[in-house]
C-alpha cells in the first residue's frame, strides 16, 4: 500500500483585520476552514482556488512560516509544529514571491543557502549550474546580481534554491508565475524528471489548469477556504459532466479561477 508523505487533516486558519476609525474594530476572517487531504510518496497534487481560497495559506503553513489555529498537518511523519525543524529540512520551497538578496549575484545567493546545509563551493556552484542550464538560465548571467535580472530570471533561481539540496519534498506556490511559455515549459519538464528520477513528493498551487493537469496526479479545487472537490483532472471532468476542467472549476466551486480580490493571506 502507498504510505502517505502529506497528510493534512481539519487544517484551520484565521486572520484578524483592524477596520473603523482608528483600527478599533477588530473582524476574524478565516483563509481555511477545515481542510483535509493527503498525497502520497512520490505523489503530486495541485491545488487550484481562486484568489483568497487559502491556496497560500496552506502552502505557508506546510512551510512552518504561519501557525495553524486548528487541525493537524504531518510531513514525512513529522508533526506541526513539533517537528518543524526537521520539516524544514526535508522541504523546498519555491514562492511566487521569492525572497532575495537582490544586490547580490544569482551564485551567491545559492552558495549562502548550499553552505546553511553544509554543501562544499565547489559541489554548490556545480550542482547549481547544472539546474539552471536545464531551467534554461543563461551561464553568463550567474554572477550578475539579482535585481538587474528578470522576474522570470529571478523565479529559475528560486526553483534552482529549492532544488538545490534534492529535497523530498516540494511546495510549490505558483512556481512558473513570471516565466515566458519555453521557461515554463523547461520547469515543468525538469520538475517530471525530477519526481521520476528521486521520487520526490510534489504539492502544487497554480492558476493554470494545463500545468496543473501535466505535473499533477491529483487535484484539490479550494473556494473560500473549503476543499470543495478532489481527483484526477478525467474524476473532476466527470463530476461537472463536462470536457473541460475550467468548466469543471467553475461548475465545482461556483467561481472562476482569477478574479480581482486581493489574496486574504496578503492582508
Amino acid at each position: 500500500m502507498p504510505q502517505a508523505c502529506i497528510c493534512v487533516l481539519n487544517l484551520r486558519k484565521s486572520f484578524r483585520k483592524r477596520n473603523g476609525l482608528f483600527g478599533r474594530n477588530r473582524t476574524e476572517e478565516w483563509a481555511l476552514k477545515g481542510v483535509s487531504f493527503q498525497v502520497e510518496r512520490g505523489g503530486s497534487y495541485a491545488l487550484l482556488g481562486p484568489n483568497g481560497s487559502g491556496k497560500s495559506t496552506l502552502i505557508r503553513i506546510l512551510a512552518t512560516l504561519l501557525l495553524a489555529d486548528g487541525g493537524s498537518v504531518e510531513i514525512l511523519g513529522e508533526r506541526l509544529p513539533e517537528g518543524e525543524r526537521r520539516i524544514r529540512q526535508i522541504i523546498g520551497r519555491v514562492s511566487v514571491d521569492a525572497a532575495f538578496y537582490k544586490k547580490l549575484s544569482a551564485r551567491e545567493n545559492l552558495l549562502y543557502s548550499a553552505f546553511m546545509y553544509g554543501y562544499t563551493r565547489r559541489a554548490a556552484e556545480k550542482r547549481s549550474l547544472e539546474i539552471l542550464e536545464q531551467l534554461g538560465f543563461p551561464a553568463r548571467r550567474f554572477n550578475d546580481p539579482l535585481e538587474d535580472m528578470s522576474r522570470g530570471m529571478q523565479q529559475k533561481v528560486a526553483i534552482t534554491r529549492a532544488l538545490l539540496l534534492n529535497p523530498p519534498v516540494l511546495l510549490l506556490d505558483e512556481p512558473t508565475t513570471g516565466l515566458d511559455p519555453k521557461s515554463k515549459r523547461d520547469v515543468q519538464e525538469f520538475l517530471e524528471e525530477l519526481r521520476a528520477e528521486h521520487g520526490t513528493t510534489i504539492l502544487l498551487t497554480s492558476h493554470d489548469m494545463a500545468e496543473a493537469e501535466r505535473i499533477c496526479d491529483s487535484i484539490g479545487l479550494l473556494a473560500d477556504g473549503h476543499l470543495v472537490a478532489e481527483g484526477s483532472a478525467d474524476d473532476l471532468r466527470r463530476k461537472a459532466d463536462t470536457n473541460n476542467l475550467e468548466d469543471a472549476f467553475i461548475r465545482l466551486t461556483g467561481a472562476k479561477l482569477v478574479d480581482e480580490e486581493r489574496e486574504l493571506e496578503q492582508t
